[in-house]
């Protein structure tokens, strides 16, 4: 009787231990925050906006009045305007049910994969704060060998699609990504910024290689005046007097010449320029620094700009569909800025730019102009400059230590 009576107080001790632990563990418990709330007191859905939905329809559904609806518009006017909703956004909504119906208590709006808009509806106020989802970053270093062209290398090799607009913007003066060979390969040392597992974007460009026609090209980070930029090995600036190309074109229609065969006119003139067959309405973009010294429509030329530039050089870019924003004569504009798009306009057979160079009135072969770098390192930077350098290309060319990766370029 007595051995019954200690074996029921021991199990009564263990069922006593198991549920204080029980308590424990769930006071222990962290709370489920999402976009800085605490799910754990609502239902929690995710949604998207449908065909002929509006904010003031899905409000609606959820029984918030017209009044909240508009204190919420004057709320958010200079976040996300109520009306610029779009199809295929997404939004998740935390509601509660009371004792009559369910509640709405949030609407988070999301804006980007990183950006997002709170909606708050609790009692009688409306409130609206902007928020961002927390983005980790991951260093990388990835390599391809392109097949194709480098859109299509990066995505064979699986890597964020951003990574090539980044190739591009670095490496824009010095290769000719229309004139690419198979084989030509990369390396590249970049940020990649990912939401919990999901990749949404890259950051900073930390070192590259283009091996382009058997030429290593290295692009190595380094800030002089303020301003980063990437230089060669030598302290060359990897940007140069010129863009290669002022768009992103299909082909090469028609390259400079003494005597072409001019498809409309259907005899031999000089064709003092190089066409680049290229959609209607594909952004053209100023070669260089200048003033635009010209801006006029013939039946020849179409549409076309002139632009002068330093070192007595000019271009000019003829059969726009129609000129950029700003754009006139005795306007300024930097290299790379949008000027026009390509259009069919004047003499012409299908959307191309006629782009043409001259060096005072004589015209040059854009293809073959000698290109000069802009402001290399200076003398009194180069040594540090030489520290980065062996750094970037000692990770480019191997694997080093992350004591010797350069993440910080101020304290180099």
């Amino acid at each position: 009787m007595k051995r019954t009576i200690y074996t029921i107080f021991l199990l009564l001790v263990a069922v006593s231990i198991s549920a204080c632990s029980s308590k424990e563990k769930e006071a222990e418990k962290e709370p489920n925050i999402i976009f800085g709330i605490d799910a754990d007191n609502y239902t929690v859905e995710r949604k998207t906006v449908e065909r002929g939905e509006s904010w003031s329809k899905i409000l609606g559904s959820y029984g918030i009045g017209t009044q909240k609806v508009l204190r919420l518009d004057q709320l958010t006017k200079e976040i996300c305007p109520l009306r610029t909703i779009r199809l295929g956004s997404r939004y998740t909504t935390f509601t509660r049910r009371d004792s009559t119906a369910v509640k709405l208590d949030y609407l988070v709006y999301e804006k980007s994969l990183v950006d997002y808009v709170v909606f708050a509806f609790v009692g009688d106020s409306v409130a609206v704060r902007e928020g961002q989802r927390e983005v980790e970053i991951r260093r990388k270093k990835s390599s391809a060998t392109i097949s194709t062209s480098l859109w299509g290398a990066i995505m064979e090799a699986n890597l964020p699609y951003s990574l090539a607009a980044e190739m591009e913007e670095i490496y824009q003066w010095t290769v000719d990504f229309f004139g690419i060979q198979v084989g030509d390969h990369f390396t590249v040392i970049y940020d990649e910024k990912f939401i919990d597992t999901l990749s949404v974007g890259v950051g900073r460009i930390w070192g590259a290689k283009f091996t382009h026609r058997g030429k290593e090209i290295y692009a190595i980070p380094f800030e002089q005046g303020g301003r980063l930029q990437y230089w060669e090995v030598d302290g060359g600036s990897l940007r140069k007097q010129l863009l290669k190309a002022p768009l992103k074109f299909t082909r090469i229609s028609s390259k400079f010449s003494h005597a072409r065969f001019h498809p409309v006119l259907k005899k031999y003139r000089p064709h003092h320029g190089v066409d680049y067959a290229a959609p209607s309405g594909t952004p053209v973009r100023a070669v260089a620094d200048g003033v635009v010294t010209k801006k006029s429509y013939d039946k020849a030329a179409g549409n076309m700009l002139k632009i002068k530039h330093p070192g007595n050089l000019s271009s000019g870019y003829l059969h726009l569909r129609g000129f950029a924003k700003g754009i006139k004569v005795g306007a300024r504009v930097s290299q790379g800025q949008v000027i026009g798009y390509v259009g069919n306009t004047g003499r012409s057979t299908g959307p191309h730019l006629d782009f043409r160079l001259w060096k005072g009135s004589t015209p040059i072969n854009p293809l073959k102009v000698p290109q000069k770098p802009s402001e290399p390192i200076s003398k009194e930077n180069f040594e540090k400059f030489e520290r980065v350098r062996f750094r970037v290309m000692a990770e480019l060319n191997g694997e080093v230590p992350d004591s010797m990766k350069v993440t910080n370029l101020e304290n180099i």
